[in-house]
């Protein structure tokens, strides 16, 4: 773990999945706002205080999360010390005792069995499928809907993920990654209608896996 002060209240901190077994948790159950999560993220709250003078007693905490395609974890928090800071993405609200965390996440969502991603390039897909062939998790990010098709459009490419098992764990996991390589097309339903009529399909029913057998 690598905590950096970028400057009176922000710090950045880098995990691997070494650190995470160092703390008996898995990426899934640390995206997942576990009780474990919560304890990881006061034992790193107890450490950026130690090693670099961040203290966030009675602060309002912001986290910026990232997860990077080689597996590593980023991220940014930002402490705010008055009650008025208007807050957005992951809010925390640490009590003077620091014993316990009060975390309201704000986090983008499968809205249904059927979702549609665009990607700005293959590339970006191929990204994305290679940072799901290094998860842990690999055969149940691949399995969690029934079947995924890559559609290229107007040059951009698109990931049709249909019969989403939302009920699913792994779903939480994965909504704040594929942000992190591509875009939620809204109005999936007609969309979806436009590219399979006028778009070229480039894999069909199994493009994650395909991708990650033949191109990662």
């Amino acid at each position: 773990m690598k905590i950096e002060k970028l400057n009176e209240n922000k710090i950045r901190i880098t995990l691997n999945m070494e650190d995470l077994r160092e703390r008996d948790i898995d990426f899934h159950s640390f995206m997942s706002n576990s009780i474990e999560s919560q304890g990881i993220f006061l034992d790193m709250l107890d450490t950026a205080e130690k090693e670099v003078g961040f203290y966030t007693d009675d602060c309002r905490i912001m986290i910026e999360a990232l997860a990077l395609k080689d597996g590593r974890f980023v991220l940014t928090i930002t402490k705010f010390e008055h009650s008025e800071e208007k807050i957005s993405h992951e809010e925390i609200k640490i009590s003077q005792k620091r014993k316990t965390l009060h975390i309201k996440r704000k986090r983008p969502t499968f809205v249904g069995s059927k979702t549609i991603y665009s990607f700005d390039s293959f590339d970006s897909f191929c990204d994305f499928c290679t940072f799901l062939e290094k998860s842990p998790h690999k055969e149940e990010l691949t399995e969690f809907a029934k079947t995924s098709d890559l559609y290229e459009y107007n040059s951009n490419y698109y990931l049709i993920l249909t019969g989403i098992d939302l009920d699913s764990d792994v779903v939480k996991f994965l909504c704040p990654v594929i942000t992190e390589f591509a875009h939620f097309v809204d109005n999936s339903e007609l969309f979806e209608r436009k590219i399979t009529e006028y778009g070229n399909a480039i894999i069909k029913d199994t493009a994650i896996a395909e991708a990650i057998e033949y191109f990662v």
